[in-house]
């Protein structure tokens, strides 16, 4: 089973997120910022996708691609924001995807079967 990591930090998309993929057939584990997420990644556990939010406390998703770049981590990352002006960005740039939010998770649905298949 695929295991993917969600790093955000609105507790109604996380459960959501976490429904939605469980449901696709993916194993999930949450993070509620770039520090937990990062925790996460340090540790034992092994993902094969992390989907991540932009706008967060403590750390936020900038902060925390700069870190899986330097970790030189492998795993693909898909930004998953409300901010579609943040594309643009370089180190939103480095991540393998970029997914607008909405209500209709689709779009991440496909970029994430894309990236690692089920």
């Amino acid at each position: 089973m695929k295991r993917i990591l969600i790093v955000e930090d609105d507790r109604s998309i996380q459960e959501l997120l976490k429904q939605e993929l469980n449901d696709e057939g993916y194993a999930t584990s949450i993070a509620g910022n770039g520090r937990e997420a990062l925790d996460l990644l340090r540790s034992d556990a092994k993902f094969d996708l992390i989907v991540l939010d932009l706008r967060m406390p403590a750390m936020d998703g900038f902060e925390t691609m700069g870190h899986i770049l330097k970790l030189k981590e492998e795993t693909p990352v898909v930004i998953h924001t409300a901010y579609p002006s943040y594309k643009n960005d370089a180190l939103a740039q480095a991540a393998d995807a970029f997914v607008v939010k909405s209500h209709d998770l689709t779009a991440l649905k496909k970029t994430i079967f894309s990236l690692i298949g089920k």
